[in-house]
């Protein structure tokens, strides 16, 4: 192997630039050449490919998003545009693949793997919703976040003797939802994997009403219903006044926490050196602060287990 690539694709998260600039530097410093695929699967189509030299990722390990651009291509699903981002490799000369991305990502990497070209995939989603791994790439950063925006939210609620909804996100997965809600004391909390009852929502806040409370935090992740829908509810069916806030895309971006950095770093690392071992179709992780890796088509028939032992914290310090 003597020369390798790199991309990211689908949503952005901070990290995803410490990434890049591991398997570059760590490729050099192997002897390889890395080249960066710019706009994820659809630049790798388009052929958007350039060298990358130690200079290309210097002063970008601080840095939100991805030098490297991302996008999500319905166009990359089809067996001919797979074939197509091959024949693009193969014309540079380029023999492995490095993917940093999330469920989606990991299916492309995936296909490539299974028609023949080597690729290996990092974690890098805010949602840390990829099995395998206990922490994604942009997770820790994304939480400190929305930690940090809903303690000044909490100022203004108690100021003002409100109760607030703070819509967050996670379609399919709630840690974003379930840690930052323990982490900032949130009277409920609203995820994906576990269904409610508006009356217990409404139980509990007027519990912490009679007891003198003088704001309440809803963690909502946007998987459930979004925050308009639920204060509408509210409204409707208890006369319950609320203020909303819909955090939206700022927790993707930002520059990432230390934690973030080395993670991204180890990993990025990790996977080169999996391709100059001839290993492919591998997910590489972080479990239990060890690197590991998996074949990557089984991660992706797993589903990423709810910590039952938090959820079960966040119910018992909420009464």
């Amino acid at each position: 192997m003597k020369k390798i690539a790199v991309l990211t694709s689908g949503g952005d998260s901070p990290g995803m630039n410490a990434a890049i600039r591991a398997v570059v530097r760590k490729g050099i410093h192997e002897g390889l050449d890395v080249y960066g695929v710019y706009n994820g699967y659809a630049g790798l189509m388009d052929g958007k490919i350039k060298k990358l030299e130690l200079g290309s990722v210097g002063d970008i390990i601080h840095r939100g998003g991805t030098i490297l651009y991302t996008a999500r291509s319905e166009e990359f699903k089809k067996d001919k545009s797979q074939h197509e981002a091959i024949r693009q490799l193969k014309d540079l000369g380029i023999d492995g693949l490095v993917v940093i991305g999330g469920d989606g990502s990991y299916r492309g990497a995936a296909k490539l793997t299974e028609k023949g070209f080597p690729c290996v995939g990092l974690p890098g989603t805010i949602d840390n919703d990829i099995p395998g791994t206990d922490y994604t790439i942009g997770y820790d950063t994304a939480l400190n976040t929305v930690v940090e925006n809903i303690d000044k939210i909490r100022d203004t609620a108690t100021s003002h003797d409100r109760t607030f909804i703070i819509e967050v996100m996670g379609r399919h997965a709630g840690d974003i939802a379930l840690f930052s809600g323990v982490a900032v004391g949130a009277e409920t909390i609203l995820i994906p994997e576990r269904t409610f009852e508006l009356n217990d929502v409404v139980e509990k806040l007027n519990k912490g009403i009679k007891r003198g409370k003088k704001h309440s935090i809803i963690v909502l992740a946007e998987g459930v219903c979004s925050a308009n829908e639920l204060a509408e509810q509210l409204k409707e069916k208890y006369h319950l006044e609320t203020r909303i806030s819909v955090l939206g895309h700022i927790q993707r971006g930002g520059s990432p926490t230390g934690f973030d950095r080395v993670l991204a770093s180890r990993l990025g690392a990790r996977a080169v050196e999996l391709l100059l071992q001839g290993k492919s179709g591998r997910a590489i992780g972080m479990q239990k602060q060890e690197i590991v890796d998996h074949d990557i088509i089984e991660i992706l028939k797993q589903k990423d287990p709810l910590p039952e032992g938090v959820y079960s914290l966040s119910q018992q310090l909420s009464i």
